[in-house]
């Protein structure tokens, strides 16, 4: 699209001066107004410090009284400090509109009153109506309608409902619209949007999620409970230990759990050996967690003893043999080992040994179907998330409510607590201990459980419990062992949280302090040392020097023990010099280590036995591990030699492998060599662990404290002069880092970055400025993170790492007051001042600042007195403001740091916004004027920054496609900038940057769609602010406007505007320049509305739905904010909103058309058939609404008023979006107003303002309960489809609407909040659609259905009150006679709608006002309303509702009694009324006759009460009028009856048709009701002769009124579509002359009314498959096109013939017509029926069970089945055999019978079943009574039907009126066959293409060897010898012929098979062969043999009887027969 298309208003104007404006006009303005909804002069931002929640009852801190480094203290700084978050004071997020989210919309309902819809009430009663039994009612005749009086009578006996009181008092019409007024405006809902589904998120974009607070990453949770462990035999204390491991990552992935289960007794064997028991050390329960859980999970227990004598095996032996329960001898043995072990127990009690083990796998309950499917949901959390994934709002909105727990994670959903036995364990292998060998045990153990055959095991029983922890647990420690909250005082046993080592890297930053060390002893290898070591434990300890009173008590203690210990000693292996170790040592870091810490291993072996004096241990030697190398913590896997002797003094300074050469020298084991594996893995938020982070910190540190150079980091030496370069280094390395460490980190490093970025530094006495380096380190890290596939991102992108770092964790960075020089003393910090920048008011921060600035730079005691040089220094070194700097190098940056800044735009944006929230706090400017808060050079730079952002759009989207992701991105991230400046910066300034944005963004892209949908959703973000109303202004209205207006583009045409003042008002709905530079961003969305609705082109739509969505979630704000509820707030800000009326009427043309997508339930009048198969018939679909005829005199949407365009079509729920702001903005502006503007409206916009209200009608009709989803979508769209196809039929389609039609796909428009078309992809949905209606309560459908009423009831009223508007603002003009038309056309087709009882009240009243005030211009101009408005109202005259029905009442009398009034005589308001209760009786399903003569009978009485009409004529007429009525429904009883029997139904339809023969409009209506049933059953071709029988009525009566040669000549013309169609000729001219009033009034009598009948009957035709009909339809319809040069119709027509010619081309074998059945009916329970015939007509393929089952079952139902019986064979049947009390029925096939000269006329499939009157079946007899007999003696009797009609009908059966039987003699039946038989050959041979198979088959049958009663003995029976009677010489003969062809055509159809078969069919050919060439020898001689009497010439009988086979053989003459025989 050439960008010169833009519309010519849609540049930005020039913004007001806000801050100016304010001044001036605050005084004079309506402060108070403003002052409510927030003030203008207080700061929306507010900083606010939050205590960061701490899980622990103490934070985690270092060991007191240590000097700690400044990394440390920086480290824990970060991790205690409480958040500093910048809050909006007036905006508790979005949701502060109370229930604009299901939050407190939970209750909302609970307010709301039930409306009473009769739909819903019909549906409960129904099924009671039903239950009762069915019997067959006989069918009398309906023509003799009994006296007038009998039906009176039966009238008056029915007692009348209530009267309304005041119905006939006199009262005029204005008081009657005040009273109505009144009674509408009580009660209303207040907030209209409360009752509107809330629209899906899709378009959301203002919705910035908050981040998720950084927090203690935490698993999966599951607590796993130890409750008893028992062996065999108890004879000594055991241990047990748990761990997690993954088998298939070959990982530990979890710390060790100690649990003591012993008993006291056992427990007291050790007492010498605990010094104390600590109450954490008692945890039988441990919580782990597991953050990737999988089925390779195995949770291993781990058995320990008391070290003893002897091998594990025979340590183990005694619980394999001995059992407790044996008694006796084992008895003794027990006691024996008790008081053994106690011993051991006693000397060797702090030794262990491994005892046994057992794995449990958990694969159970982290159930792996369930994780796949969730994994995505883990991921997220953990901070992995697919790539670019746009989570969905609520997604991210759930993920960030709740540390994932298992439930959501589907590891919990079958995860009850469950507890485990295990009951046998594996017996420990002493030389298999390490972690290997355990993974290739359990690696086999998980194939096949097949450890038990090669490890020995042992019985025993542990039973535990696991479940899913729960998220708070009382009493429970952390891996540190500090207290979680709540944790009660009295609790003895705790729980153990254990620490996760997971699997991958976790993404999630450090927040609290953690420290530890995991010391894991693995191999020793000492078997070439020396005969003594044997028995080795090694004895570990966590030294700060070398002496023995170094070791620090930092290892945990095991269960039942200390909390710390200072040595831990690891379990023996009996007899091993190289034992496998499997311990964990678990210490706790000091704070500040320092070179003398270290890790001392001491080797001993332990004696067993007890030796005299000799001591337990025996030293074998030392190995150690310093903590530190190079001041950094070592951790990895080392293999360390072993020094047999005591240790050098200054040995720990070393490493033990680097040890220099002592004097003396050591004493190595192995010489020096490593023989002592050990592996040391720390788990610390102080530690790095990265070179780069390392390094980088160090470097910080040398800066900020005070150091001596050169400084060592890591190996290198850094002097003084080399620090600048090297940090400058480190700063552009640290991206290089692991990702893991700088996320775990990030929190510092971006906080020191930041730091560097703004500290002035002297280094050696130079400035140094880091600045640029530290914001491009800073751009690079948000590069990589926002890259990284494993770290997630929120809907808009952002990642979430960022986001809540800048949220809650970034705050100014504190600029040291001094500058560390080298050599210059420093006061350091207090270490323990965590909260420097904590609770300090503002004052005081700032006056530190000051005070910074002022103190010298090179001497701090000299606080004022400075040199000029001084100056100088202090000028550079003063210190920056963050925001300035930040937006300076925004600006300044290039190149790839550019690019990235931009890309990335959102981060900087968002530490802008919070840098100068903290500026202006600090500050104290909060009382100066926003204009003097920044600096001019500050404001320059977010100039520049804008516009390079905007212009970094425009380019991204004019390259393909892959950049518009980006380019959305960026453009949402710069809409919340400027959203955030406008609450902290100059408004005007800003307003200024949205403008330059917005033309700047048009200059560039020339593709509008794309434009418009950027700026929309920019404009939505910036309209979301929480003082939108204020910054609009939007208390100045029009009057207080400070310009004046002018007439703006939409509003030139109304130039009838008289004064000033008028066409103030008119202004005031146009968007004039005015408006936009006032309400600035109300002005700008609304020319993005405006532009995309008049916007056309590829991706429009979705720009038009996103800019109604917009607009909507504006309102609905409004609608729903607390400070806006009061009526006068709710008054200006709908005035604001008045141009959106001005838009939304010139969108008219595009609005969706609710008719196309309804199906409903019935429709007005007999306008318009509709049902699920057949479109509607509509005067002018022009005017497109379907189900209302207009007369072309009230304007419809006319759109000749409207430029012709192409319009882009908004689908139904966009346009039901609009449509609910229309209706918000008219229900809360100013009534009187809006009054004053439609008096001055012309004409044409105020019949587009009533279009607009009729679409609202359909648009919020009340869809039901039901509508949660009796419909499938599938059925739905089917009967779309055929309905779109039916559209086609509608006549006039052209214009916009009608090309719409034909190009539209129909809209989903069910209710938008029940199916939300979802919008996400797919795969991100899989929660949300569960949510969606699928598994909705029913609490929940009724409270749905509950709020949808109440909407469907407000919406109706408003556009009642809107209507209401238009009558008295217009009563006062002359236009009055097309408004009324249009205003009634609103009023009607609301009633058609589902109304609630509240509705239908106030609108009825509103039509009785209205006929009282109009009755005269109604019943004169308005005739099809007036019909459509009676239909309506007896339609609800047989409502349930007693309220809806005296409403009806009233009101149907008021009209009669007008219109009495108006011409003396109603017989136009009497016909209209017959005529709709007619129609209303054929269709409405759920019409109920009995509350309608309740109703007749009201309105008598009304009539009767009426003293005013009582001398008139009119009671009697009104009388009359009630019998006809009744008579009616006297019909539609019976119709009601005959309900279930389809058949019966049509007759009884057909006959009541034939009744109206005298009254065209009611034969009109009936037949269109039967076309409706039809259609309905599927009878398409019924149908469509229905409404040919329709047309030719129709076509009679305008060949009567005028006579054009075009027009088809009555009914005559259309006999070649139906014989039957004559019955239509108009008996006599006498019956009625059509100009009589009333009468062919319809809209059908016209010629357009006759072409929609048509038009309708062929597509009908064409559906039921007879296309050659369609041609003859159309021959009648294309002359009148021609006429009428209906070019666009004849296209469409002819497109439409083509059609139907192909379909005959293509299908003609496939076509399948109708089947046909004789049913006759015999018995005396069938009343009418009994012994008549009829030909059924059933759907072609009915099989003859089908249609005797359906009868029969049928039947079976009426009379009960055992009184039901079916004849099954076709005899005549004999009524005296019969049992009188039984129904019998009698069904036989029959076929179509043509005579042979008939045959030669019907040539085609098609005309052999169409026009069908005559049917034939055979019936097999012989002379004995049997059926069948030998051949000679088996005769066939062949019987004819004649039917009334020919078939197709317009009904599916027609009775038998003529029987023909002929009798066929044995010869003649064998001549039938064997005739039939060549036939069949003939067809076989010559079928293209051949088809060998059947050919075959045919043979087979004929030749075939052993066919019974084959063509042989046929042969054989009559051809063997001549006939001694002459009589049958002509029948031999012609048998004999027969014969002849028959062997002939077997000849050639076995040549013809040999040429078909393949090779593998030789033999069978040759089969076929020889028996034909066998029977063709046996028939020879009979073949030949000739009746020589026949060939002489003397007889010349052929002329005689030439049709003697068919004709007059035999006619049933007795004495014929007796010869023959």
């Amino acid at each position: 699209m050439k960008p010169s298309q833009k519309p010519q208003f849609y540049d930005p104007v020039e913004p007001v001066d806000f801050e100016g404006l304010l001044m001036t006009h605050l005084n004079s303005l309506d402060v108070q107004l403003a002052q409510e909804l927030g003030d203008f002069t207080d700061d929306d931002l507010d900083v606010v410090f939050t205590p960061k929640e701490c899980r622990t009852l103490q934070p985690s801190l270092p060991e007191e009284g240590v000097e700690l480094d400044p990394h440390v203290r920086d480290c824990v700084q970060t991790y205690i400090r409480e958040w500093l978050i910048v809050n909006r004071k007036n905006q508790g997020s979005p949701e502060i509109c109370g229930f604009k989210k299901t939050g407190s919309r939970k209750d909302f309902h609970k307010t709301l009153p039930k409306q009473t819809f009769e739909s819903e009430t019909l549906e409960c009663s129904e099924p009671a109506a039903q239950a009762g039994p069915r019997h067959l009612n006989v069918l009398c005749d309906v023509s003799g309608k009994g006296p007038v009086t009998a039906c009176d009578f039966d009238l008056r006996s029915l007692q009348p409902d209530k009267r309304l009181e005041n119905l006939l008092q006199q009262v005029s019409a204005e008081d009657f619209e005040k009273q109505n007024e009144e009674a509408r405006r009580t009660n209303r809902q207040a907030e209209l949007f409360a009752l509107y589904p809330s629209v899906d998120e899709e378009d959301a974009v203002e919705i910035r999620p908050v981040p998720e607070c950084p927090k203690e990453h935490l698993g999966n949770r599951i607590l796993v409970k130890l409750l008893t462990l028992k062996f065999e035999i108890e004879i000594e204390p055991l241990f047990a230990s748990i761990a997690l491991y993954d088998v298939k990552e070959r990982k530990k992935i979890s710390e060790n759990f100690h649990c003591d289960l012993n008993s006291d007794q056992f427990k007291g064997f050790l007492r010498a050996h605990t010094p104390s028991v600590a109450a954490s050390s008692q945890a039988r329960s441990a919580v782990f967690s597991v953050t990737y859980p999988s089925s390779d999970i195995y949770l291993v227990v781990k058995i320990e003893k008391v070290l003893q004598q002897g091998e594990i095996g025979d340590c183990a032996e005694p619980y394999t043999v001995i059992k407790e329960s044996d008694g006796g001898k084992s008895k003794e043995k027990i006691e024996k080992l008790k008081l053994q072990a106690e011993s051991f127990c006693q000397r060797l009690g702090k030794y262990r040994m491994p005892f046994a083990w057992a794995p449990i796998s958990l694969s159970s309950f982290f159930n792996v179907s369930t994780l796949e499917r969730e994994v995505t949901d883990v991921d997220s959390v953990v901070g992995r998330s697919s790539v670019g994934e746009r989570r969905t709002l609520a997604q991210s909105r759930r993920l960030s409510e709740r540390a994932l727990s298992l439930e959501e994670n589907g590891v919990g959903s079958n995860f009850k607590t469950s507890t485990l036995s295990v009951s046998s364990f594996f017996k420990q292998e002493g030389d298999r201990l390490s972690d290997e060998d355990l993974f290739k045990f359990l690696a086999d153990y998980k194939r096949s459980s097949s450890l038990q055959r090669r490890v020995k095991s042992i019985p025993g029983l542990l039973r535990l419990e696991i479940s899913t922890a729960p998220e708070i647990i009382n009493c429970c420690l952390t891996p540190e062992m500090l207290p979680v909250k709540p944790f009660p005082e009295n609790r003895t046993r705790p729980h153990k949280e254990i620490l996760e080592f997971p699997t991958r890297e976790v993404y999630v930053p450090h927040t609290v302090y953690r420290n530890l060390l995991y010391v894991y002893p693995q191999r020793l290898n000492f078997v070439n040392k020396l005969a003594s070591a044997r028995n080795i434990t090694i004895k570990i300890q966590f030294m700060c020097g070398e002496d023995a009173s170094n070791a620090m008590p930092v290892i945990f203690g095991k269960s039942s023990g200390p909390e710390f210990l200072q040595e831990v000693y690891t379990a023996v292996t009996y007899h091993n010099k190289s034992p496998d170790f499997y311990e964990e040592v678990k210490i706790k870091l000091p704070a500040k280590l320092t070179v003398n810490h270290h890790l001392l291993f001491t080797f001993y072996h332990i004696s067993c036995q007890q030796k005299q004096g000799a001591s337990v241990e025996t030293l074998l030697g030392y190995s150690w591990l310093p903590i530190l190398l190079n001041e950094r913590l070592q951790t990895g896997s080392y293999c360390l030699p072993v020094a047999l002797e005591k240790l050098p003094p200054n040995y720990s300074m070393h490493s033990a492998e680097k040890v220099p050469l002592q004097n003396p020298p050591i004493k190595w084991a192995e010489g020096h060599k490593g023989v002592f594996n050990i592996e040391v893995q720390a788990v610390s938020s102080v530690h790095t662990q990265d070179n780069h982070l390392e390094k980088f910190f160090t470097l910080c540190h040398s800066l900020e404290s005070q150091v001596t150079f050169p400084i060592r980091v890591l190996d290198q030496k850094i002097s003084e002069m080399a620090l600048e370069h090297e940090l400058k280094l480190s700063i552009i390395c640290l991206n290089s880092s692991r990702l893991e460490p700088l996320v775990l980190f990030l929190h510092l490093v971006l906080d020191k970055l930041f730091q560097l970025s703004v500290q002035p530094m002297v280094i050696a006495g130079q400035t140094a400025n880091f600045s640029q380096f530290a914001f491009e380190s800073v751009v690079a890290i948000a590069n990589s993170l926002h890259n990284s596939k494993d770290l997630s991102k929120d809907q808009h992108g952002r990642n979430c790492l960022l986001a809540s770092y800048v949220h809650y964790v970034f705050r100014l960075p504190e600029v040291q007051r001094d500058v560390p020089k080298s050599g210059a003393p420093t006061a350091l910090l207090d270490p323990r001042s965590y909260h420097t920048y904590g609770r300090t008011s503002a004052a005081a921060v700032s006056s530190k600042l000051l005070q910074a600035r002022v103190m010298s730079s090179s001497n701090p005691d000299l606080a004022g007195t400075h040199s000029a040089a001084d100056e100088e220094v202090k000028n550079i070194m003063s210190s920056k403001h963050f925001h300035e700097e930040l937006a300076l190098q925004m600006v300044v940056s290039t190149g790839m740091v550019r690019e990235t800044v931009f890309k990335y735009a959102w981060f900087f944006f968002e530490l802008l916004v919070k840098s100068m929230a903290q500026h202006v706090h600090n500050m104290d400017k909060r009382d100066s004027f926003r204009r003097t808060r920044f600096s001019d050079r500050f404001m320059d730079d977010i100039t520049t920054i804008v516009n390079v952002v905007t212009s970094e759009i425009a380019a991204l989207l004019v390259k393909p496609q892959k950049e518009n992701e980006q380019a959305e991105k960026m453009n949402i991230s710069l809409a919340f900038f400027l959203y955030d400046l406008l609450s902290l910066m100059d408004r005007g300034f800003v307003f200024n940057l949205i403008r330059h944005y917005c033309s700047q963004l048009s200059a560039k892209l020339s593709n509008l769609p794309t434009l418009i949908s950027m700026r929309l959703e920019f404009l939505r973000i910036l309209c979301s602010h929480e003082h939108y109303l204020n910054l609009n202004l939007f208390f100045m209205n029009a009057d207080t406007a400070p310009t004046s207006p002018c007439p703006s583009i939409s509003s030139q045409n109304s130039s009838s505007c008289s004064s000033f003042q008028d066409q103030k008002i008119a202004s005031m709905f146009d968007l004039t320049s005015e408006y936009r530079q006032q309400h600035f961003l109300t002005g700008l969305l609304f020319t993005e509305l405006a532009a995309a609705l008049d916007a056309e082109g590829e991706g429009i739509s979705k720009v038009q739905r996103k800019a109604v969505s917009a607009i909507h979630s504006l309102l609905s704000s409004h609608d729903l904010d607390p400070r806006c509820v009061k009526p006068e707030v709710k008054v200006k800000i709908a005035a604001l909103y008045l141009p959106l009326v001005g838009i939304i009427l010139d969108a008219l043309p595009q609005l969706c058309d609710f008719t196309v997508a309804d199906t409903r339930r019935y429709r007005t009048s007999g306008s318009d058939e509709e049902q699920e198969g057949a479109g509607a018939i509509n005067q002018n679909v022009a005017l497109a609404i379907a189900g209302n005829n207009f007369n072309l005199k009230t304007s419809g949407i006319v759109l000749s008023s409207l430029p012709y365009k192409q319009y882009n079509m908004l689908n139904a729920d966009t346009t039901r979006n609009l449509m609910i702001c229309f209706l918000w903005i008219m229900k809360n502006a100013d009534q009187s107003l809006i009054r004053k503007w439609i008096a001055d409206l012309p004409s044409t916009q105020l019949n587009r303002i009533l279009d607009l209200l009729f679409i609202c009608v359909l648009c919020f009709e009340y869809k039901g309960k039901q509508s949660s989803d009796k419909v499938s979508t599938q059925v739905l769209q089917k009967s779309r489809d055929v309905k779109a196809r039916l559209e086609e039929a509608l006549l006039r389609g052209e214009g916009a609407r009608g090309e719409m039609m034909r190009r539209r796909a129909p809209g989903n428009d069910r209710f938008p909040g029940l199916n939300e078309n979802l919008r996400w992809k797919k795969e991100q949905t899989h929660w949300r659609q569960a949510n969606e209606k699928l598994d909705k309560t029913k609490a929940e459908l009724d409270q749905e259905a509950l709020i949808s009423g109440n909407l469907a009831t407000e919406a109706h009223l408003i556009i009642l009150d809107m209507q209401e508007n238009i009558i008295q603002a217009s009563s006062a003009l002359d236009c009055k006679d097309s408004l009324l038309g249009g205003v009634l056309r609103v009023l009607v087709n609301s009633l058609n709608c589902d109304q609630s009882t509240t509705y239908l009240t106030h609108c009825f009243a509103t039509l009785r006002a209205l006929i009282a005030k109009f009755g005269d211009l109604l019943f004169e101009e308005e005739v099809e309303q007036c019909f459509d408005l009676c239909h309506q109202v007896l339609h609800h005259c047989s409502s349930s509702m007693d309220v809806t029905r005296s409403q009806a009442c009233a009101t149907l009398y008021l009209l009669m009694r007008f219109s009495f009034g108006a011409t003396s005589n109603f017989a136009r308001v009497k016909m209209q009324v017959t005529m709709s209760l007619a129609s209303l009786v054929g269709r409405a399903p759920d019409f109920n006759e009995e509350h309608l003569r309740r109703s007749l009978r009201t309105i008598l009485a009304y009539s009767e009460e009426d003293t005013a009409m009582q001398m008139t004529p009119f009671p009697t007429q009104v009388e009359e009028l009630l019998c006809n009525l009744n008579s009616i429904l006297y019909d539609t009883v019976k119709m009601r009856e005959f309900q279930e029997d389809p058949e019966m139904l049509m007759d009884l339809m057909y006959r009541i048709a034939k009744s109206y023969q005298a009254s065209p409009d009611l034969r009109l209506t009936w037949l269109q009701n039967m076309a409706e049933k039809h259609t309905k059953k599927k009878c398409y071709t019924e149908a469509a002769m229905c409404l040919v029988h329709a047309a030719a009525l129709v076509a009679e009566y305008l060949s009567m009124l005028e006579d054009h040669s075009y027009l088809p000549v009555g009914s005559v013309s259309f006999q070649n579509i139906s014989s039957n169609v004559l019955e239509e000729s108009v008996v006599s001219e006498d019956t009625l002359s059509p100009d009589e009033d009333g009468v062919c009034a319809g809209q059908y009598f016209t010629e357009s009314g006759l072409v929609g009948l048509l038009e309708q009957a062929a597509e009908l035709f064409s559906t039921g498959g007879l296309y050659e009909t369609v041609n003859e339809v159309y021959k009648l319809v294309i002359p009148i096109l021609e006429a009428h040069r209906e070019f666009r119709k004849l296209t469409l027509t002819h497109s439409k013939l083509q059609r139907a010619f192909d379909s005959i081309v293509n299908k003609d074998h496939k076509r399948m017509f109708g089947t046909y059945f004789r049913v006759g009916f015999f018995g005396s329970k069938f009343g009418d029926l009994d012994e008549q015939e009829f030909v059924y007509k059933e759907p072609a393929i009915t099989k003859l069970p089908e249609i005797s089952h359906r009868l029969e079952a049928f039947y079976g139902q009426c009379f009960g089945a055992e009184f039901v019986e079916v004849i099954k064979d076709s005899t005549p049947v004999d009524k005296t055999k019969l049992d009188p009390n039984k129904a019998y029925i009698q069904i036989t096939f029959v076929e179509p019978y043509f005579d042979e000269y008939e045959m030669k006329d019907r040539v085609t499939y098609f005309e052999k079943n169409f026009n069908l009157r005559r049917f034939m079946y055979t019936t097999p007899f012989t002379l004995e009574g049997r059926p069948r007999g030998e051949l000679h003696e088996q005769y066939r009797r062949n019987t004819v039907l004649t039917t009334m009609h020919a078939f197709p009908y317009i009904k599916t059966r027609i009775s038998v009126i003529q029987k023909e039987e002929f009798v066929l003699t044995p010869i003649e039946v064998a001549i039938e066959d064997m005739k039939k038989k060549t036939l069949q050959l003939a067809v076989a041979i010559n079928q293209e293409p051949p088809d060998a198979k059947m050919l075959q088959m045919v043979l087979q049958g004929s030749v075939g060897a052993t066919v019974n009663q084959g063509p042989l003995e046929v042969a054989q029976v009559f051809l063997a010898e001549i006939p001694a009677d002459p009589k049958l010489y002509r029948h031999h003969n012609k048998l004999r012929l027969c014969f002849k062809e028959f062997i002939m055509r077997c000849g050639e159809a076995v040549e013809k098979n040999k040429r078909l078969i393949t090779a593998d069919q030789r033999e069978y050919q040759q089969e076929l062969k020889k028996n034909y060439n066998k029977l063709k020898e046996n028939l020879r001689p009979m073949i030949e043999r000739k009746i020589p009497e026949l060939y002489k010439p003397i007889f010349r009988v052929e002329s005689q009887k030439r049709d003697s086979f068919h004709r007059s053989s035999f006619r049933k003459c007795e004495t014929q027969l007796s010869q023959g025989s």
